[in-house]
Order: C-alpha cells, then structure tokens, then sequence
C-alpha cells in the first residue's frame, strides 16, 4: 500500500523543448516585442518572438523561419544574447536568445495580437512572459553600459 501511494507521488518529468527567440533590433535602435494572443499559453503576455527548434534544425535557421512563418519579416541573426531555462506546468523550456537586425517585411501576427518596437531601456515595463525576463534584465543591463553595443 504504502508503495503504491509512492509510487503516484512520483511526477513524470517534464518534456524540455528548444526554443529560440529573438532579440530584434529596428535601424532606429529599438527592439520588437510581441503580445501572444490570449488563446494561446502565456496569452496576453510580451515576448521576444521566435519559435522551437526542429529535429535536426540549426538554431539560426530555426529563428529565421519562425519570424518568416509567423511575423512575415527578414532579419540578420547575431550571437546568442543568452540562454534561459524555465519550467512551466506542462514542460520545460531552454530559451536560446539570438541578437537580430530587422532586415524588411511587413509584420503580420499569427500567434500574436500586438507588436510594438521599444526602447531596450524600457523592455522590462511589458508584462512579459517568464523566461523572456532575464533577456530583459540583461538587455536592460546593456542599455545602462556606456559602451553597450547594438547590432
């Protein structure tokens, strides 16, 4: 008996799920934010905008095809700013954020509601999803550094 309610106690572990994102920056200097659509997870909160990573994808590739798919625009990808893991309820994430330049396209939402370009300064005043925090914090961090250099 006590065996059995052991072994119910144990929780399964959560699956871990790559997933890239972007760090986006305008000509301007700002960086793009998006709003998940409330239907999704996270709905309603900020974050820099990207997607999972594929079997066999290269992490770069993956990043530029989900700003392709989702938000219709091309951007240069850079070195990675950071890498976040996070567990929410249902799976873990590992968060790899790229440093990106805006190249061109016309932003559509797909997975999103909004989309605003924002000073770097200013990222962590967005209620962002949890992962997307320490990127802010150390964007923010960068921001504040005389010599913090932009894409």
């Amino acid at each position: 008996m006590k065996t059995n309610q052991a072994l119910e106690s144990v929780k399964e572990p959560k699956p871990i799920v790559p997933v890239l994102a972007g760090v986006i920056f305008n000509p301007q200097g700002k960086v793009l934010l998006t709003r998940r659509h409330p239907r999704l997870s996270n709905g309603g909160r900020w974050e820099f905008p990207g997607g999972k990573l594929r079997p066999g994808e290269q992490p770069r590739d993956c990043l530029r095809r989900e700003l392709q798919e989702e938000l219709g625009i091309e951007v240069t990808v850079y070195d990675p700013v950071d890498v976040v893991t996070h567990g929410y309820e249902h799976q873990c994430i590992v968060l790899i954020a790229y440093r990106c330049r805006y190249l061109g396209g016309d932003i559509r939402l797909i997975d999103h509601d909004r989309y605003l370009w924002v000073d770097p300064g200013e990222v962590l005043q967005f209620e962002l999803s949890a992962a997307d925090v320490p990127i802010a914090r150390k964007l923010v961090q960068e921001t504040a550094r005389p010599d913090g250099d932009k894409p």
